[in-house]
């Protein structure tokens, strides 16, 4: 058995191993404190993990009551960790070379590694010191190449990366709608964490709270795994009864008429979860309705990941009849989403089990960066959306209220020409919604209810 913190199922089948539960690193760093932090028994922690490493930047958020821990949010880049501080040191050695020689080596892969492993070593270094000397015989054409590289340095050219990974820290905070004043430890784990900077930088983040170091950042991963692994094992005897809840990474939901994502789960919901929403048919004779099961933070279903789809089937189902469609996810981050139309009692259900096309991490943080890039785009779209369904469904409610003979008696000719009229012009504004602007439509909804209400006035 094993806890795979990679989220790639195909890797430990590849392996040969069984892959039974899917953590994150913030998280299997959080089984390992709380293991150390059982002398607390019954005190509620809230506790936020820090893990910098050397590709990728992942912060969770969660507290700890007796042997539980619920994961209130989690946040990361993917992009961001200790290669990007050595990229910065490699860059600078190469421009200091280039001054002091008047020779460029950045083209050159062979000495752009030795720099690098000269970089790593110097970055290291630093950490508990404040200069290191970066020595290379014959880096070039029999050049030699020696500097005294400080940490004053480092931290000048890796400033706005550090900073950076407070904004992920903020974000992380804004997700849990908790504030940092309520937090009690903040583990550090991945061996960019030890970057003294970084940790002054989160000190006065958290207005001068001590950094909890009794964890090794390079052991903690793996011990807080083999922890939840030993939980889920039932051969390993005398292991704490840890219970752990996670969060759901992404938004998961229906897609609605004009390829609106409507959100049943909101990202970084507690699971075990249960949720449902009503809905209602969008059409007059529908014999099916399709649900289709969207992950993601776009308002633009098709922009998501698509997890499934399967059809209710209604009978006849005229406009706005009510539908619920309900999300279920169990402790093993299993989901069932079933969709039910009460009146007839006609049920449907689809069940989607980690491997059945779900994100891996690295494309979940791809995924809600994304989002953030496309949010005004997205918006315009939902907008429009709106516009063009208001304007259908007060045409629809018009066209009952034109075929009712009591309504129609009271219109003149007159009334009922200008009228047909408008609804003429909303229609093929309608029908050709992809060629209009939102305002088109509203100026076209505005138009159809004075035409409308101004001959019902009259009477």
């Amino acid at each position: 058995m094993i806890i795979h913190l990679i989220s790639s199922l195909d890797a430990g089948a590849i392996a040969g191993l069984n892959v039974m539960w899917i953590i994150n690193e913030p998280t299997a760093t959080a089984l390992a404190y709380g293991l150390q932090k059982r002398a607390d028994h019954g005190v509620k922690r809230n506790v936020f993990i820090f893990d910098l490493g050397g590709g990728t930047f992942d912060v969770s958020l969660l507290t700890l009551n007796n042997d539980r821990f619920d994961v209130k949010a989690t946040s990361g880049d993917t992009h961001l960790g200790g290669e990007d501080f050595d990229n910065r040191m490699v860059s600078h050695l190469v421009k200091e070379f280039k001054r002091k020689n008047k020779v460029d080596i950045s083209g050159n892969p062979k000495v752009l590694r030795r720099l690098r492993t000269a970089c790593e070593r110097a970055k290291r270094t630093l950490s508990f010191d404040t200069e290191a000397i970066i020595d290379i015989d014959s880096i070039y054409k029999g050049i030699d190449f020696h500097l005294l590289f400080t940490r004053a340095k480092f931290e000048q050219l890796n400033i706005d990366l550090f900073k950076k990974c407070l904004e992920t820290v903020k974000s992380c905070f804004s997700d849990a709608k908790m504030d940092k004043s309520r937090v009690d430890d903040v583990v550090l784990v991945g061996g960019s964490s030890r970057i003294p900077k970084v940790q002054q930088l989160l000190q006065e983040f958290f207005e001068g709270k001590d950094l909890y170091s009794s964890i090794n950042p390079d052991e903690a991963v793996a011990y807080g795994a083999a922890v939840q692994a030993a939980l889920l094992s039932e051969d390993v005897k005398n292991v704490p009864n840890l219970v752990l809840q996670d969060v759901t990474p992404l938004s998961l939901g229906t897609e609605l008429v004009g390829d609106v994502m409507s959100v049943v789960i909101p990202r970084n919901t507690s699971i075990p979860v249960k949720k449902t929403k009503p809905y209602v048919t969008a059409y007059d004779y529908q014999y099916s309705v399709p649900i289709n099961v969207y992950e993601g933070e776009r308002k633009i279903a098709s922009q998501n990941n698509r997890l499934g789809l399967f059809n209710l089937p209604v009978r006849c189902a005229p406009h706005g009849l009510p539908l619920h469609v309900c999300f279920t996810i169990d402790a093993d981050v299993i989901l069932n989403v079933s969709a039910e139309e009460k009146s007839s009692g006609y049920k449907k259900d689809i069940t989607i089990t980690n491997a059945n096309g779900r994100l891996s991490y690295e494309e979940i943080e791809r995924m809600i960066k994304q989002a953030e890039d496309f949010k005004s785009e997205d918006m315009k779209h939902v907008e429009k959306v709106r516009a063009v369904n208001a304007l259908d469904n007060y045409l629809y409610c018009m066209k009952i209220a034109m075929e009712d003979k009591s309504v129609a008696s009271m219109l003149t000719l007159v009334d009922i020409l200008m009228i047909n009229s408008t609804m003429i012009k909303a229609n093929e504004l309608i029908d050709g919604k992809e060629k209009n602007d939102t305002f088109v439509f509203e100026d076209c909804l505005r138009e159809l209810k004075s035409t409308f209400e101004s001959a019902l006035k009259k009477f």
